[in-house]
């Protein structure tokens, strides 16, 4: 069984929407922040977006390196 609650069709609250906010400023993986808030990955990508909450790395380099 998982360590972690279920959140899945409940509302998000205030705390959570603040955690996830967090998380994507500290370049944590969409799937890890998920798995944080026991929400699925689609479920973060759609409330950071609703929010307008960036999960883009910020360490990226400007260049195309190959």
């Amino acid at each position: 069984m998982a360590k972690y609650d279920r959140n899945s069709g409940k509302a998000w609250t205030a705390g959570e929407v603040k955690q996830l906010r967090q998380e994507a400023k500290g370049n944590t993986p969409t799937r890890v922040i998920g798995l944080h808030l026991g929400r699925t990955e689609t479920a973060v990508r759609a409330k950071a977006s609703e929010n307008g909450i960036s999960l883009k790395p910020t360490n990226q380099s400007p260049y195309n390196r190959k």
